[in-house]
């Protein structure tokens, strides 16, 4: 809206679009030599950037964010040093190094893609051939065609969306508005430094043009900006309001064999969600599902005790509370066809995503449910009606006091106080008895004798 002007209180108008000048790559790349952010898979200047890093590292970024992806990405470097190093490692090692980061078809398609790439010899280095990779999108393929191998394309992630949509004040709503993002942002890639733009929106977007209260006044692009001229930008991107998923319940159960202290887990199926990690038996996951029936859901008959306190976890699309129930059993209980007991020691080297991890701690630990704290609210007090109860009598009169005031006295005179009757009553006061008549000084007249 207008902003009022300090000498007259009139509004002063707002920039047109046409006024504004057009942004350009050059101005964006100077400020990102600047402040230019330091990351384990980024090339430093003057290194050659490394496409397995890249590919890695743009994969496990994908709904995740840069602190959570850091400490991932050194152990699963360490593990697999090398794209053949991990397209050689079973199935099961993959997954158990991916258990954490979520999302765990990504893991599937990341093992697959190594296979490919083994195969090949090297990463294919345009974006056509990129695409055909296993698992690798519009996003990813732009990305390391343009950081790995300097090609002229956008890369255009969530960040890339915020800045563009701002940037050229697109109203479209998301994700309708990606192909003219796309766009608009192919036409700003220089063919000099391709990769170097293609990080700088993305660093430009996640420290400045931020998605609250953006830093406009340290923007390299905040003259050519059609929202901010217009001070909508913290509007963009368009987007329809996400609706909350309906709410899943269920039950885990987790045995705990004797001696060796092993779980019992299985393998999810390979398809779906968390398809092919492990977790400990587990019933449906439905909107109306009775904890009260849970135990027909049980692996085996055991002597099972249900923990106090949920296990409380959030998909993409619908939030989830677990109902954990224990069992310790016998150390020559067989596992059931299909699960397998694991050492409560190798369980780092299972395929355990977060929400398994919960259910596990909480068995081991289990935590009641909190206790909502603040300040009860008082209770109205409805009467009872005579049709469900008798009126009571009413109470009868306080009695009058047992003691009467005792009058102010005359002067000079002290009043006698009441005398108890040995019942706790008092009675009427006794006269007091006349003043004395008060004697003349003197010599004292002699009687006769």
């Amino acid at each position: 809206m207008p902003v009022p002007s300090p000498v007259t209180d009139a509004p002063l108008p707002l920039a047109r679009a046409e006024d504004l000048l057009a942004p350009r790559a050059e101005d964006l790349l100077a400020w990102y030599d600047r402040h230019r952010r330091v990351l384990p898979w980024r090339a430093l200047p003057g290194q050659t950037p490394d496409p397995y890093r890249i590919w890695l590292s743009e994969v496990m970024l994908q709904q995740t964010t840069i602190a959570a992806v850091k400490p991932y990405f050194h152990k699963f470097l360490e593990r697999f040093p090398s794209v053949d190093a991990l397209a050689a490692a079973p199935e099961e090692a993959v997954m158990s190094a991916w258990a954490g980061l979520g999302y765990y078809s990504r893991a599937r398609n990341l093992h697959a893609c190594a296979k490919a790439v083994s195969a090949a010899g090297a990463f294919p280095d345009t974006l056509v051939g990129l695409r055909k990779l296993p698992g690798v999108g519009a996003y990813t393929a732009g990305a390391i065609a343009a950081i790995a191998f300097g090609r002229p394309e956008a890369a255009v992630d969530g960040n890339v969306e915020r800045v563009m949509t701002r940037l050229h004040a697109i109203e479209t709503l998301m994700p309708a508005a990606r192909a003219e993002v796309r766009v608009v942002t192919q036409a700003l890639v220089p063919q000099d430094r391709p990769g170097d733009f293609a990080q700088a929106v993305m660093d430009l977007g996640a420290t400045i043009c931020t998605p609250k209260r953006p830093a406009c006044a340290l923007c390299p692009w905040m003259a050519p900006c059609r929202a901010r001229a217009a001070g909508t930008q913290e509007t963009f991107p368009r987007k329809l309001k996400a609706v909350k998923g309906t709410l899943r319940r269920g039950a885990a159960f987790v045995a705990v064999r004797a001696g060796d202290e092993a779980i019992l887990l299985r393998t999810r199926p390979p398809e779906g969600l968390l398809g092919a990690m492990a977790e400990p038996p587990m019933s449906p996951w439905e909107p109306n599902y009775d904890p009260a029936q849970a135990l027909l859901d049980a692996p085996f008959d055991a002597r099972w005790k249900r923990l106090p306190g949920l296990v409380r976890h959030g998909f993409t699309h619908f939030p989830l509370e677990l109902t954990v129930f224990l069992a310790r059993v016998a150390l020559s209980t067989q596992a059931p066809a299909g699960m397998r007991f694991t050492p409560r020691r190798d369980l780092d080297d299972e395929p355990l995503p977060g929400v398994m991890k919960k259910v596990l701690a909480h068995a081991f630990d289990p935590k009641p449910e909190p206790v909502k704290r603040g300040r009860p609210k008082a209770m109205r007090v409805i009467p009872d009606t005579p049709l469900f109860s008798e009126p009571e009598e009413e109470a009868p009169p306080p009695p009058p006091p047992s003691f009467r005031p005792v009058p102010k006295p005359a002067p000079r005179v002290v009043a006698t106080p009441p005398v108890e009757d040995g019942e706790g009553f008092f009675g009427e006061p006794e006269e007091a008895p006349p003043p004395e008549a008060p004697r003349k000084r003197g010599r004292p007249r002699t009687r006769g004798r």
